[in-house]
C-alpha cells in the first residue's frame, strides 16, 4: 500500500484501455483516493466508479487554464489536499513533416504540452502549501529518438517540450519539496494508435525490442506508481524509460 490516503489526480484517464485508467486502478489498489479527469464528466465519473468506492471523476479540458484551476479547487474542497498529479492526457497524429497544418500543430501541442503546464500550475500552490507533492509528466520515446513510430514530428516536438518543462519545474519546485519527473513510454498497446497497430506490425516491431514484446498500459502504470510514491523520494528531474529496450542511450 504505497499510496495510502494520498489524493492522486490523473488527467485523460477515462479511456478503458489507456495508460491513465491502468494507473488509476493501480493507485486505488495501493490505497490512494483517485481523481480521474477527462473531457466528458460522465465518462470520468463512470471510470472512477469502476475502480471502487471513494474516488472522483471530474470534467476537465486541460487546454483550458480556468478549467484546470476549477478542477484543482474542487479536489481540495472535497478531499482536502493534492499529493500526486499524473499529466497523462495526450493526443497524437500520424502525419509527415510537410503535412502538418496550423490546426494539427495547435491541437497536439495544446493537449500534450500546454495541458501539462496548465494542470501543473493548478496543483502547485496546494503542493507548496503542503510542502510535498509529486508530479509525473508523460512524454514519449518519440521525443528521444525523433519520432518514427506513430506520432508525427509535431508530436515529437510536444513530448520533447514536456521533458524540458518537467526538468525546469523540478529545478524550481525542489525547494518546496515538490518532485517532478517524466516517463517516456515506448510503443504501448492502447487505443491512441487508432487501430493502426495490426498483429503483423506488432510482430515486426517486437523484433527490434530487446525484451521481445510491445508494452502494455500496466508497464507504464507501474513506473507512475514508483514516481508517485515515497520509494522515489530523492528523485526529481529524472526521465524513466519504459520501452523494453527499444531505445538504449
Amino acid at each position: 500500500m504505497l499510496l495510502t490516503d494520498k489524493v492522486c489526480l490523473i488527467t485523460g484517464a477515462a479511456s478503458l484501455r489507456g495508460i491513465g485508467r491502468a494507473t488509476a486502478k493501480l493507485f486505488a489498489q495501493h490505497g490512494a483516493k483517485v481523481v480521474i479527469l477527462d473531457l466528458d464528466a460522465g465518462q470520468a465519473e463512470e471510470a472512477a466508479r469502476a475502480i471502487g468506492e471513494g474516488h472522483l471523476g471530474l470534467a476537465c479540458n486541460v487546454t483550458d487554464k480556468a478549467a484546470c484551476q476549477a478542477a484543482a479547487d474542487e479536489v481540495v474542497s472535497r478531499l482536502g489536499r493534492i499529493d500526486v498529479l499524473v499529466n497523462n492526457a495526450g493526443i497524437t497524429q500520424p502525419l509527415k513533416f510537410m503535412e502538418i497544418e496550423p490546426g494539427n500543430y495547435e491541437a497536439v501541442l495544446d493537449v500534450n504540452l500546454r495541458g501539462t503546464l496548465y494542470m501543473s500550475q493548478a496543483v502547485v500552490p496546494q503542493m507548496r502549501q503542503q510542502r510535498s507533492g509529486s508530479i509525473v509528466c508523460m512524454s514519449s520515446v518519440s521525443a528521444q529518438r525523433g519520432g518514427g513510430i506513430f506520432g508525427g514530428p509535431h508530436y515529437s516536438a510536444a513530448k520533447g517540450g514536456v521533458l524540458g518543462l518537467g526538468k525546469a519545474m523540478a529545478r524550481e519546485l525542489g525547494p518546496d519539496t515538490v518532485r517532478v519527473n517524466s516517463i517516456t513510454p515506448g510503443l504501448i498497446q492502447t487505443d491512441i494508435t487508432g487501430g493502426k497497430l495490426t498483429d503483423e506490425l506488432k510482430v515486426e516491431i517486437a523484433k527490434g525490442i530487446p525484451l521481445g514484446r510491445l508494452g502494455v498500459a500496466d508497464d507504464v502504470a507501474n513506473a507512475c506508481l514508483f514516481l508517485a510514491s515515497d520509494l522515489s523520494s530523492y528523485i526529481t528531474g529524472a526521465v524513466i524509460d519504459v520501452n523494453g529496450g527499444m531505445l538504449i542511450h
